[in-house]
């Protein structure tokens, strides 16, 4: 298949700064004296971020000699109080692998099964201008090969999300059939199955199917079924509150529709216009236990974790699965994860495949900010 890319809601395209890894020299003002400290390289590249000139980052690694926090740049640029280690952030797009590991459950307790059709569970839902959900299936949704049209590019969404009307409809509530009516305004962007287009429209669909197969949200079969039981105490599934919990910093961000381009705090916001594509909100230390879980095999039985590992292939450098990325390093070797970003916030989380090496960061900017040297710097240290 050929690759197409899609807009991830708030920042550029999907994958654009996970697949940038550098090559290059490490080189970045040090926040602490060089030695003996096994992240310092990481620390150096967290420290490169905040240089190309966002707010701040927060990041947590996790290995075999437990988590090392680190934090650099700030928080609040009104006040100039630095990051917080311990920072939790709304994590965009990150929350679709959530949602792929609920629906994966669901098949492995036979109450679903991925390729069934949409419109099996949601009749009626993907109708208009070509889109036919008795030709899609849930795996497609996963995979983000349906072909679905994305309703973060529609003209009125953009408008009053992307553009100057964020100011004004900011705390509006968006239903998840509301976002689908966006979506089916326009043609799909190709046939089911015969290509590859990040849309988020995907993930606001499967967040419904869940609710028809469990008769609960996706929120709460998320906080029963992954939440507890790994004790994640800093994630949430807001719905539509508006704020983020403490301990936080700002989020800025430059509203991509907004020809002046000016850093404005986007920190409130109704995440209901994410939802199930990336609502969440959470911390490091948390994506890390997550991922460490899932590719672990906690949280799914082998064969629906390889279910998840099946990649579309995604720009000769990894591939997109059902809800996770696996990206390959610049040295030998594959992580996985995903990254998220929504306004003011541009998340990564990466995991091993044994699920015993991790890193979770967070910038709190959604104009810049090269991760690759940080991912390099973790999982590379032999090129450093």
């Amino acid at each position: 298949m050929s690759v197409r890319r899609g807009r991830v809601l708030g920042t550029a395209a999907m994958l654009s700064t996970a697949l940038a890894l550098t090559t290059g020299a490490l080189a970045a003002p040090a926040s602490a004296a060089a030695g003996t400290d096994r992240h310092e390289a990481t620390r150096r590249a967290l420290d490169g971020i905040v240089a190309e000139g966002v707010p701040g980052v927060t990041a947590q690694a996790r290995d075999e000699h437990g988590p090392w926090n680190a934090a650099s740049g700030l928080g609040d640029l009104k006040r100039g109080t630095p990051r917080g280690e311990h920072d939790r952030f709304r994590v965009g797009s990150i929350t679709k692998t959530f949602v792929a590991t609920v629906l994966l459950q669901l098949e492995a307790e036979g109450r679903i099964d991925l390729d069934d059709t949409v419109g099996t569970w949601l009749p009626g839902v993907v109708e208009g201008n070509g889109h036919d959900g008795d030709r899609i299936t849930v795996r497609q949704l996963l995979n983000h090969t349906s072909g679905i049209a994305e309703y973060t590019d529609d003209d009125e969404f953009v408008r009053k999300v992307f553009g100057k009307g964020f100011f004004k409809h900011r705390y509006d509530t968006w239903t998840p059939r509301q976002l689908v009516r966006l979506a089916m305004r326009h043609k799909p962007t190709f046939e089911p199955g015969t290509d590859w287009s990040y849309s988020n429209t995907n993930y606001v669909l499967a967040g419904m199917i869940i609710k028809k197969v469990t008769g609960n949200s996706y929120g709460d079969e998320i906080r029963r079924r992954v939440i507890a039981p790994l004790h994640l105490n800093a994630t949430t599934v807001p719905g539509t509150s508006p704020t983020v919990p403490k301990p936080s910093s700002r989020a800025y961000g430059k509203l991509p529709a907004d020809p002046e381009a000016k850093v404005h705090d986007v920190t409130e916001l109704n995440p209901s216009a994410a939802g199930s594509a990336g609502e969440m909100i959470s911390d490091s230390a948390d994506l890390n236990r997550f991922y460490a879980a899932l590719l672990g095999g906690r949280l799914l039985p082998e064969k629906q974790l390889a279910e998840m590992k099946t990649t579309v292939p995604v720009e000769d450098k990894g591939g997109y699965g059902l809800g996770l990325i696996g990206l390959k390093l610049p040295c030998e070797g594959t992580v996985w994860g995903h990254e998220g970003g929504i306004h003011g916030s541009s998340s990564l989380a990466l995991t091993t495949p044994d699920g015993r090496h991790s890193l979770a960061l967070n910038i709190n900017g959604d104009w810049a900010g090269d991760v690759g040297p940080a991912v390099k710097a973790e999982f590379c240290p032999k090129e450093r």
